[in-house]
This record gives structure tokens, C-alpha cells and sequence, in this order.
């Protein structure tokens, strides 16, 4: 698999000063950008639409990382596509029928990613796995960041990179929430390659020092 990639999560951003932010993130080293995308029916918090990510588009190489937190998804992947997303992820509990989405999202040249809930089990999830890019593990409730990290989201990790290596399939593993240097390193042991981290890079003073002690841990503990 790929190194391991972090992706600054714009949720805990000053969106007063996103441009900035954004910036600042990408010079500090960030691989990718992750948007929470939420509408206030799947999850109880409202966020960013596509005019959000159009604004975006232009002010950086790094991809875009669109997690569709929404009860319709079917209804926003174009308008998401369009404006430049680069992955799109929906919700296993908010579509019945993932396999034509991801059919969408392929045509217009997104990247396809699929997303659980700490309630569900990766079984539900394991035969559309083949037709995914990036499988989200949800590890605290979606809807409010700064949350603490479930534990119980590491054996699941552990379950999708055990059925990835049996099945030889090239998804990418993403966690979401309450990621943080004290467990990023055992995260990557469990299987994950993309990180999302909110508070853990914005919630500091200095981007920069919180990126480089991140990437300082996954290599440390990654000898161990």
C-alpha cells in the first residue's frame, strides 16, 4: 500500500480565514484536504456545499477529500464532482444502492469511497468492496468534530486491512475522528493509510510543528 497520507480535516479550520488555512496546511506538509460535507438530516450539524469547494478548488493542488455526511447523496455528487472534488465518499446507511453511486461518481472522474458508522459492522460493506477506492472507518459519532477517539474502531480497521490483504484488493483505509499523535501510530499498525485530522493540526497554534510531530510518530512507531 501507499504511504501514509494525512489529511487535514477543514472542519476545525477558522473558516474566517480558510484561504489562509488551506495554505498553511499545504505548505506544511498535508497530502490531502478532507470536507466534512453534513446537512443537518443524517447527521444533527450543517457545513459547506459545493460552492465551498469551487472556492477551494483553485487555491490548491492537494486533493479533495468530499465526505458526503448527507440522507441523499444520490442528489449532491454531481454538483460535488463539478466543483472539484477529487474523492467522493458516501454512507453505507444513508443509500440503498451504493453500486450505482459508485457508478456516478466513476463517470465523473471522482475517486469512490464508502463510509461506516461505529455502528456498523465492516460485513455490511465487504461485497462492494471491490468497487471502492478508500473505505471511511468513522471512529467517533459524525456530526461535531473534536470528539473522542471509540476504541472499538481499531478492530474493525483491523478486520477491512485482514479481508483487503485475503482478498487482494487495493482500497485505501481512512480514519475519521479523534485521531491524534498518542494514537496515529497504532492506527497505522492496525492497517490504516489515510489519516484525518482535525484538531489534532488545527486545533494548534503552529500547523506546521503539529504536522511534522504526527508524521514524527507514524515513524517512530512504525519501527517499532
Amino acid at each position: 500500500m501507499s504511504s501514509p497520507l494525512i489529511a487535514p480535516s477543514l472542519l476545525s479550520a477558522d473558516f474566517a480565514h480558510l484561504a489562509d488555512e488551506v495554505r498553511e496546511v499545504e505548505k506544511a506538509g498535508a497530502d490531502w484536504l478532507h470536507l466534512d460535507i453534513m446537512d443537518g438530516h443524517f447527521v444533527p450539524n450543517i457545513t459547506i456545499g459545493p460552492i465551498l469547494v469551487q472556492a477551494l478548488r483553485p487555491l490548491t493542488r492537494l486533493p479533495l477529500d468530499c465526505h458526503l455526511m448527507v440522507s441523499e447523496p444520490g442528489k449532491w455528487i454531481e454538483p460535488f464532482a463539478k466543483a472539484g472534488a477529487d474523492f467522493i465518499t458516501v454512507h453505507a446507511e444513508a443509500a440503498r444502492n451504493l453500486p450505482a453511486l459508485f457508478t456516478r461518481i466513476r463517470k465523473l472522474g471522482c475517486k469512490v469511497g464508502v463510509s461506516i458508522n461505529p455502528g456498523t459492522p465492516p460485513a455490511t460493506i465487504w461485497r462492494i468492496l471491490p468497487k471502492v477506492d478508500l473505505v471511511l472507518v468513522m471512529s467517533v459519532h459524525p456530526g461535531f468534530g473534536g470528539q473522542k477517539f471509540i476504541e472499538s474502531s481499531l478492530k474493525k480497521i483491523q478486520q477491512l486491512a485482514a479481508l483487503r490483504a485475503s482478498a487482494k484488493l487495493n482500497f485505501l483505509i481512512e480514519v475519521d475522528g479523534g485521531v491524534n499523535a498518542s494514537n496515529i501510530g497504532s492506527l497505522k499498525r492496525a492497517g490504516v493509510d489515510v489519516f484525518v485530522a482535525g484538531n489534532a493540526v488545527f486545533g494548534e497554534k503552529n500547523r506546521a510543528k503539529a504536522m511534522k510531530q504526527l508524521r514524527k510518530e507514524l515513524t517512530q512507531r512504525k519501527a517499532r
